[in-house]
Order: C-alpha cells, then structure tokens, then sequence
C-alpha cells in the first residue's frame, strides 16, 4: 500500500508545484518582471540548487565530461525541457504573459503529440497504422493539435460560473495595474502561439535528450551543466534587450518568491521528485498526471486571479486531455507489446529445448534397449551353437 500511495502523493505535490509556478509567475509579470530577466533568475537558482545533488549522487559512477558531450548538452539548453532551459522557457512565459495561466497549462498537454510528430520524422518512432496502438497515437495527435487550435482561434462565451469569494488583495491590485498597460493585455493568438512554440522546443529537446542519455548517464550532472549553460543564455540576451538595472531588481517580494520558487521548487525538487516516480513506477505513470495540473491551474486562476473561462478554452482543453490520453494508451500498447513477445519466444525456447532434452533422454533409452537386446542375442546363440559343437565332436569319435 505505502509503496503505491508515496508515487502517488509525489506525482500530486508535482502537479500542484507547477500549478504554484503559473500562478506565481503570472503576478510577477504583471508587477513589471520581464520574462527574459524571470527565466534568467530562475536558472542561476536551479544550477546552485540541483549542483550539490548531482556532486553527491553521481560523483561517483559520473561518465567522462568530453566536448562532445558539452555541446551536445549546449543543444539541448537551447531547446529546452519543460521548466529547464533558455527556448521552451522563454517562449511559455511570454505565452503566458499574453493569454492566461489555463491557457498555458492546456496547450502543454500537446507535448506527446508532437513529441510524437519529431519522433516519426527523425525516425525514432514508428507509425504502425495498421496497428490499435499506432491509430490510437493518430487519433490522439490529431485530437491535441484540433483541440490546440480550438482553443487558440475560438473562445466563444464566457461560461459563468460563481464568483469567487476569496479576495486576494494584492492579486486585485496588480490585475488593476496591468490592465492599464497595454503591453500585458492578453493576446488570444500571441499568447497560444508562444505556447505551441513551447511545446514544439520541448518536444525537439526529447528528441536530442533520447541520443543524449544514451551517451551521457548522469541526469543530476546533465540538468546541472544544462541549467548553468541555460542561465548564461538567457542573461546574456536579458542584458542586451534590458540596460536598466531596475529591471533586475528583486526588491518586489513577489518577484524573489517568483524567481526562488520557479528555481528551487519547480526545478531542482520538480526534477529529484519525477526521476524517483519514473523509477518506481515508470515514465507512463508519471505523464498520466498531466492533466491534474490543467483542473489546479484552472481552479486556483478562477479562485485567486478571477480568471474567466470561455466555451472555446473549455472544449479546446477537453480534446487536448483526450488526445493526451489516447497517445499515452497507444505507447504503452507498444511497450508491453514486445515485452509479451520477448516473454512468449522465452517459453517456446524453454519448451523446445525440454522437447529436445525429452527425445534425447528416450532416444538414449532405445539405444540402451537395443543395445541389451543385441548383447542378449549373442549370448543366446553362444548357448546353443555350443551343444551342438559337442555332438558334432562325439560323432566324430
């Protein structure tokens, strides 16, 4: 029982971290934070917090660090894992900048379909159209991107729904500062398309992390070296675009809670907590809590932020979650599948050697059984032809 209930609790805490994230994040950009600066800060905290995990628990079996190796990993700090580096990061903030905390978290569920998409035209995963498994990852990439662009390009009516009753007054006070600023209004297709192009780094980040596991077994170190490299990616570019030194200050509590808590929690924890789930119950457990953090998002945006839900992002969101499932089904269908022929050829193996060993065994019996009745036959005749040879010598005499 336990050793169900802590995956399950862990994967929970997750979902609800990152529900933390897009809240928190939300508020400190509407205070001013420009993404480019938020995700630089949050780098340079997930380096200094992931650092002594990776010294302590790998510093042992670590591999080599060579060049290749380094610029491989340079690659991947480019595209970026979700939460982790310089692409995915800066395009999902300012995404999120311009549509809502829901929004972000719906267009997220695409990552397995286009995940999905890369994987076939780099040849690292197959179709099998004619397969349950393979119609069942169409099916569900076609249900993510309809349902993607559903919820980009129509929101219809605002569902009501009862008002909140909790007033969060400094969330009241920035949502009215923002909404004087015409920088912060939200944008129904900027803000999705900065999403999907989130979710399109993230997923060309799973392609080159595929390779890059292979070659380099040390995650704690990769993640490291990964968000070190992210955090002078993103700083370098934040400096350029933003002189002013006021927009590196971090004397807004929310802006330091924002940039410690993406960094510590979402990052360094995040990353600790889902490679022990994927250790203890596999990667497919894991994904399956995906959409939990898009029901915690909406509630605590509805709750918190007085965030309004329409028609659109409602069944855009539903065909997203369905599509989700529907390429997580079909995967697994295909990862047990070879699991179950592996397991059957086993058996018939054993089977044939034990028919091999039986006939062996009887065709050493036969052996055995002619082999005594020829002895026995011999010695029959030599009974026989021997009174025989004494009657021919008593004649004879």
């Amino acid at each position: 029982m336990a050793g169900d209930l802590m995956p399950f609790l862990a994967n929970v805490l997750l979902q609800v971290g990152y529900a933390g994230m897009n809240i928190i994040s939300m508020l400190a950009m509407q205070s001013g934070m420009h993404p480019l600066v938020l995700v630089s800060y949050r780098q340079i905290f997930a380096t200094m917090a992931i650092a002594p995990l990776a010294y302590f628990m790998e510093w042992r079996k670590r591999p080599k660090i060579t060049i290749p190796i380094l610029f491989q990993i340079f690659l991947c700090s480019l595209t970026g894992y979700v939460r982790k580096a310089t692409g995915n990061q800066l395009l999902y903030f300012e995404g999120l900048k311009y549509s809502s905390p829901t929004i972000g978290c719906a267009l997220t569920n695409t990552l397995p379909a286009f995940t999905f998409i890369l994987a076939v035209l780099f040849g690292q995963e197959y179709v099998g159209i004619m397969t349950k498994p393979g119609q069942a990852k169409v099916m569900g990439t076609i249900l993510c991107v309809g349902g993607a662009l559903l919820l980009s390009f129509y929101h219809g009516h605002t569902i009501n729904i009862v008002e909140s009753s909790i007033h969060w007054t400094y969330a009241e006070n920035m949502e009215t500062k923002s909404s004087g600023s015409s920088t912060s209004q939200g944008n129904f297709i900027l803000g999705p398309f900065f999403l999907i192009s989130s979710s399109l780094c993230w997923a060309m980040w799973f392609i080159l992390q595929a390779r890059m596991s292979e070659r380099f077994p040390a995650p704690f170190t990769n993640t490291t070296l990964m968000c070190f490299m992210a955090s002078i990616e993103c700083g370098s570019i934040a400096l350029i675009s933003k002189h002013d030194i006021s927009a590196w200050s971090l004397s807004d509590p929310v802006r330091l809670i924002a940039s410690l808590y993406t960094g510590i929690v979402c990052s360094a924890i995040a990353f600790a907590l889902s490679s022990w789930a994927i250790q203890m119950k596999g990667p497919l457990y894991v994904s399956v809590f995906s959409p939990l953090l898009l029901v915690v998002v909406a509630i605590s945006s509805w709750a918190l932020l007085r965030e309004q839900l329409y028609v659109g992002t409602a069944l855009g969101s539903l065909l997203i979650v369905m599509g989700l499932y529907a390429v997580l089904w079909g995967k697994n269908r295909e990862m047990i599948r070879p699991s179950v022929i592996e397991d059957q050829t086993a058996a018939s193996r054993k089977l044939g050697q034990e028919i091999l060993m039986e006939n062996d065994h009887d065709h050493h019996d036969l052996e055995l059984q002619y082999s005594n009745g020829k002895s026995n036959g011999h010695h029959h005749h030599h009974d026989v032809t021997a009174p025989r040879d004494q009657e021919k010598q008593g004649d004879k005499t």
